[in-house]
């Protein structure tokens, strides 16, 4: 989803420079800067990394060592780190439009600013910023390729001749939009071409792990480029912590998770299974998991948790899991027909669920794992689906509204479904973030479903599902109705009833 990156520091002149200097510890290379200083210093120089912060903030407090060495180390590189307090400077912060703690913002000049793309790690703050630093492709030859292979685990360098105008325009345009996670180069020179074992055009791409060197031929298209790079710049059997678990869900494949609780299980499992990966590479990724840390995730694949070592494939797209029989002990062989199974559609995914109603209480529909299928997506009605969460105080403020809202459709069940499932104990394939989280599944468009995203009134409820639903239903309109209808009644009924003064006796 995101790339990995760093940052740099840099020389100090002038008399913001020396004055942000000034206020800053002797030890310390993130330069503090204030409303005074700020513009002046990022005019000075062509790349700057700063951090709005709050002294009070646990985030800034995590991430001021890891600032601390990128500054550090990126130093030489003329790319500075600085901060900037927001309790102090409110206004200055409010002008980059600031609104939680830490931000993370690239500077270009005063003018010109992005927020930050990378993870909060030394590492990759330092990687980010050097390719921020860059052209978007380098010139590579004989003499540098080396050298320019060193700053970044991944670097691509395309080879195609200078003649060769369309092949040097795709990979160009690649670059230009890969730029924030990859360091490029090109080289027009068909001996290093030759001496790379390559053929004008290719594009290579070195890595520091595996077999070190990827080699592309195919078509020059964005699309084909990026799918190939993605796939070539994956490790076989990855390591999946909050660095990297972002990018893996955003890979589009399924991901298999080795749980194992020590350093020397997890290299081994990696070890036996990298075969497996190879095979299968594009097809899924491999991850280890330190089970120690992570071990609680297992329980989200339908694992029994402290059981460890432990395999389960996820099909991130999905969301649909396939825990390996914890009875049985972690053998390459077996992983192997397990996870073959899995692709080829042979294996059943696991579905964490709990009992189906025998009956549905109450105007709201209950939803489980079990269930979701035949409530929510195979059918033709309009079905406005809360995923929530028993210890969520807002899903408790919510729920008597909620109650409201489904009496709403009472009488157009055919029509419109107002459900809700308990997303902490079934298995539900969209990815929930938050609770509670409202999606409308229209009629016709179950694979389109829309997020809710007003305030969490019956009324502004009652209009989502008017204007995003297929049959366009009014719930407050339909209520009307039917009051009206029930007074007719009652007032005809009046009409045609005789009062008890009225009331005409038979007679013998």
């Amino acid at each position: 989803m995101r790339s990995f990156t760093p940052l740099v520091l840099s020389l100090l002149g002038a008399a913001a420079t020396v004055s942000a200097t000034e206020a800053n510890s002797a030890e310390s290379n993130v330069l503090s800067l204030t409303q005074d200083t700020f513009n002046d210093f990022v005019k000075e120089h062509d790349l700057v990394l700063a951090e709005f912060y709050a002294p009070w903030c646990g985030h800034c407090k995590a991430l001021a060592p890891k600032y601390e060495e990128a500054a550090t180390e990126l130093k030489s590189k003329n790319i500075p780190l600085v901060k900037v307090d927001c309790t102090a400077e409110e206004e200055l912060c409010r002008s980059f439009g600031v609104d939680g703690y830490p931000t993370l913002k690239v500077f270009r000049g005063p003018e010109s600013h992005k927020p930050y793309g990378g993870s909060r790690q030394t590492d990759s703050i330092i990687s980010y910023m050097t390719k921020q630093s860059m052209p978007a492709v380098s010139t590579v030859n004989e003499e540098n390729l080396e050298e320019f292979k060193t700053p970044d685990k991944i670097v691509i360098v395309g080879y195609i001749a200078s003649d060769d105008k369309a092949s040097n325009k795709s990979f160009t345009s690649f670059a230009e939009s890969q730029r924030d996670n990859f360091l490029f180069g090109a080289s027009n020179d068909a001996a290093l071409a030759k001496a790379e074992g390559v053929k004008q055009p290719s594009i290579v791409l070195y890595k520091d792990f595996d077999e070190k060197k990827a080699v592309y031929d195919g078509k020059l298209d964005d699309a084909s480029i990026l799918a190939w790079t993605t796939t070539a710049s994956t490790p076989l059997v990855g390591e999946l912590g909050p660095e990297t678990y972002s990018k893996y869900m955003a890979a589009g494949i399924p991901l298999a998770y080795i749980f194992a609780e020590t350093a020397e299980e997890r290299e081994k499992f990696a070890d036996d299974f990298r075969p497996i990966a190879e095979k299968h590479r594009g097809e899924i990724n491999f991850v280890t998991l330190d089970a120690k840390l992570f071990g609680a995730h297992a329980g989200n694949l339908n694992l029994e948790p402290e059981k460890f070592p432990a395999f389960a494939i996820q099909e991130t797209s999905k969301n649909a899991k396939y825990p390996y029989d914890q009875s049985k002990k972690i053998d390459a062989k077996e992983i192997g027909k397990f996870v073959k199974d899995v692709l080829d559609g042979k294996t059943e995914p696991s579905i964490k669920s709990e009992p189906i109603p025998e009956t549905q209480e109450g105007p709201v529909t209950v939803v489980v794992g079990k269930n979701y299928q035949e409530v929510v997506i195979d059918n033709e009605k309009d079905v406005l689906l809360e995923f929530y969460a028993p210890w969520c105080g807002h899903c408790k403020s919510l729920a008597p509204k909620y109650e409201e809202l489904a009496a709403l459709y009472a009488n157009v069940p055919e029509k419109v479904v107002v459900a809700k499932i308990d997303a902490t104990a079934n298995d539900v394939p969209d990815s929930i973030t938050g609770f509670p989280t409202i999606k409308l599944f229209p009629a016709g468009k179950k694979d389109e479903p829309v997020d809710y995203e007003g305030s969490r009134t019956v009324e502004d409820l009652v209009t989502f599902i008017k204007e995003n639903g297929k049959y366009k239903v009014d719930g407050l309109a339909e209520t009307a109705s039917d009051a009206e209808e029930a007074e007719d009644v009652t007032s005809s009924a009046s009409a045609e009833t005789p009062s008890s003064s009225e009331k005409v006796h038979d007679e013998l």
